[in-house]
């Protein structure tokens, strides 16, 4: 048993889990599949094979769950761990939203 408690959460925006697809769309044109796990108003974390740099920003686009046009946006890249199997969690916040 653990006695610790759990550290305080920081994050003031509540997240809502997803499991959308998604899309990390890079500058040369290519694009990289991605999931959003969690979508908040300031931000949101992906998993997907790609590894940024920290601080660099992604434009990112996700589908809707709901069959709604895909919000696009531009992700500053707040943190990125390693899940295993080559594929890789990204946290970052939205800077801004592109549509």
């Amino acid at each position: 048993m653990n006695d610790r408690a759990a550290p305080p959460e920081r994050r003031l925006d509540r997240r809502i889990p997803l499991g959308c697809a998604a899309a990390i769309h890079l500058p040369g044109g290519d694009t990289v599949a991605a999931q959003c796990t969690e979508l908040s108003i300031g931000g949101m974390t992906l998993h997907s094979t790609y590894v940024p740099g920290q601080h660099e920003v992604l434009e990112v686009s996700v589908n809707s769950p709901t069959g709604a046009a895909p919000l696009r946006a531009r992700l500053e890249v707040k943190r990125c761990h390693a899940l295993g199997g080559g594929r890789y969690e990204i946290g970052g916040a939205i800077v801004e939203v592109l549509g």
